[in-house]
C-alpha cells in the first residue's frame, strides 16, 4: 500500500542537537532499565522563593539532586564499553520543553552552586534552549539528567535514560494529599511522585533506592 505525501504536511530532518538527542534515545531503548518511585512531601520545596528569591521548585529539586550524587557517587555516572566511570563533579542535565522539542542542557558543576546560583544558572539555559542559541557544550558532560513534568499536570511518569548517564529523575506535579502524622493526626500536604530511572548494567536496585531516599530526605528538609 503506497503513502500519498499531502500538499500540506511537512518533513522536517533532525539537525545539530535535536539529532544528538534522537540517537540517544534510541541508544537507551536498549539498557536494561528499571524504576523506583516514591512520594515527597514539597511543603519545604515550594517555601523555596522565600528564601531564594527568583528560585522555583525546580531548582529546589535540582540542589536536592546535586548535594545527593556527592553522597552516592555510583549514580552520578556513565556506562559504555561495559565499564562504568563515576564523576566527582557533578553537572545536571535539566529537561526543557521548547519550540523545537526537547532539550537538555546542563548546569555544570551544580554541587558547588548555592540555591541561588542553581536557579540563576537554570535560567539562562533554560531561555537560550527556547531561543534556539544553545551550543554543543551547553547540553554536553552531563552526569546525571532531572525531567520535571509537574507544571504539566502529570502525576507520575517513567523518564528515557539519557545514555550514556545510568540514571534520571522524573517528577510529577505536587497534589494536596491527606497525610497521618505520628500522633494519629490527618493532615493536608503538597505531595509529589519522584521515580529514578536506572541503567541495571551500573546501578543495582538497593543503591537507586538509597539515592532515591536522599533527594526524598533533602527535598523535604530544603
Amino acid at each position: 500500500m503506497t503513502t500519498e505525501q499531502r500538499e500540506d504536511s511537512v518533513t522536517t530532518p533532525l539537525k545539530g542537537i535535536r539529532r544528538t538527542a534522537a540517537r540517544r534515545m534510541t541508544a537507551a531503548w536498549g539498557a536494561p532499565a528499571f524504576h523506583l518511585s516514591t512520594s515527597a512531601d514539597m511543603g519545604a520545596a515550594l517555601s523555596v522563593k522565600e528564601r531564594a528569591p527568583g528560585a522555583t521548585v525546580t531548582d529546589a529539586i535540582l540542589a536536592a539532586c546535586a548535594a545527593a550524587l556527592l553522597e552516592h557517587p555510583a549514580i552520578n555516572a556513565h556506562y559504555a564499553d561495559e565499564a562504568v566511570t563515576a564523576f566527582g563533579q557533578v553537572n545536571l542535565g535539566l529537561a526543557v520543553d521548547t519550540p523545537a522539542g526537547l532539550m537538555v542542557p546542563v548546569v555544570k558543576d551544580a554541587a558547588r552552586l548555592d540555591l541561588t546560583g542553581i536557579a540563576e544558572a537554570r535560567r539562562d539555559l533554560a531561555q537560550r534552549a527556547r531561543q534556539g542559541s544553545l551550543t554543543m557544550a551547553d547540553v554536553s558532560d552531563g552526569t546525571f539528567t532531572v525531567s520535571n513534568l509537574g507544571m504539566l499536570g502529570i502525576d507520575y511518569f517513567d523518564a528515557i535514560l539519557n545514555v550514556p548517564q545510568v540514571a534520571i529523575l522524573a517528577i510529577g506535579t505536587t497534589r494536596e494529599e491527606q497525610v497521618r502524622d505520628r500522633d494519629g493526626t490527618i493532615s493536608w500536604r503538597p505531595r509529589a511522585r519522584i521515580t529514578l530511572t536506572c541503567d541495571h548494567r551500573a546501578v543495582d536496585g538497593a543503591t537507586g533506592a538509597r539515592f532515591l531516599t536522599a533527594v526524598k530526605d533533602r527535598l523535604e528538609t530544603a
